[in-house]
């Protein structure tokens, strides 16, 4: 099959586009899928950049998100049938499991979900790390509840513009930060009240003032750095920032932490996988078919910014470092 291999770490001329042995189905409860799409996701370039998870493994295959069709069942699988349209995340980080910027993967059938009939291929490959990013950092994490306010860091963004859309769902005031007046825009279109440009206004005193001088009840922060650090002072007293980012802050703001009661949550949805945590991955599975059962009722869209093909990977890597996406980038096999 062809697969784009990584073969060292480092920039993107570690990344080959080679011929190799399709995965074969050897356990009973697994699935092997005829893959369409991968999504690409910011850890892709962090894997690449490391080695993966454990580089003693190299060469791996990158690629946490797909998109395909079911080919082979094994003897003991009940939930698809050969034809099948599916999702799913999986692999990707230089684990046994085998990423998704290939033609062919296996993988348990518990952690996959079906594919929505409204999406195509590339829209269904964009969904599932950044949704589940989203739903455990919002429902699990922050227990957002109606009403509450909410701020969004980079919410035109891959995981930030599910979130805008999952944080409506839940009837809460939805708050975001965006660099320009297009994103404005399309935030806006989401389901977003609040749209600050923070390339113009300082998003701490706009949401102050939105919020009467109290801040929001969440924060997600999807940039980390000083915008997390900041991001504390936006913060009403008891309540909660959730990052999916590692972020520093110097004793002053922490100090503020303290003195106003917030919790600092932590969000990495790749715990489960790295864990090997099978419930938990079931759990990440069951979020998917949430989000399925949202798309076909209309009330959650998914924003492919760039579709390229398999053989493009490099360029869809720049595209992810380089920052300031609309939506998520995806290949297409």
């Amino acid at each position: 099959m062809k697969a784009v291999l990584l073969t060292a770490a480092g920039g993107t001329e570690a990344l080959t586009f080679s011929e190799i042995d399709a995965p074969q189905l050897t356990e009973p409860d697994f699935i092997r899928v005829r893959l369409h799409a991968a999504g690409v996701n910011p850890v892709d370039y962090k894997m690449r950049e490391r080695g993966g998870i454990a580089p003693a493994n190299l060469p791996i295959i990158l690629g946490c998100d797909g998109a395909g069709v079911v080919e082979t069942v094994g003897k003991n699988v009940t939930r698809f049938h050969k034809g099948d349209e599916v999702y799913f995340f999986n692999g990707g980080i230089g684990t046994e499991e085998q990423g998704n910027y290939a033609e062919y993967t296996v993988i348990h059938q518990d952690y996959v979900a079906a594919k929505p009939k409204s999406l195509s291929m590339t829209e269904a490959a964009a969904l599932p790390l950044a949704w589940i990013t989203a739903w455990e950092a919002l429902v699990d994490r922050a227990k957002l509840s109606e009403e509450q306010p909410i701020l969004i860091h980079a919410g035109a963004g891959g995981v930030g513009h599910l979130a805008i859309q999952l944080a409506n769902h839940l009837k809460a005031v939805v708050a975001v930060t965006v660099s320009n007046a297009e994103k404005a825009a399309f935030a806006k279109s989401l389901g977003a009240k609040y749209c600050i440009n923070y390339t113009e206004t300082d998003f701490v005193e706009e949401i102050l003032k939105i919020t009467n001088g109290d801040g929001v009840g969440v924060v997600f922060d999807t940039v980390g750095g000083d915008v997390f650090c900041r991001s504390i002072s936006a913060t009403r007293i008891y309540g909660r920032i959730v990052t999916i980012l590692e972020s520093p802050c110097d004793s002053d703001a922490i100090k503020i932490a303290k003195m106003r009661n917030l919790s600092l949550i932590y969000e990495l949805m790749l715990t489960p996988m790295l864990e090997k945590m099978h419930e938990q991955r079931v759990a990440q599975r069951i979020m998917l078919e949430e989000a399925s059962r949202l798309v076909e009722e209309g009330k959650l869209q998914v924003k492919v910014g760039h579709v390229l093909p398999l053989e493009e990977v490099a360029e869809a890597h720049h595209l992810i470092e380089a920052g300031h996406t609309m939506g998520k980038v995806v290949l297409t096999i």
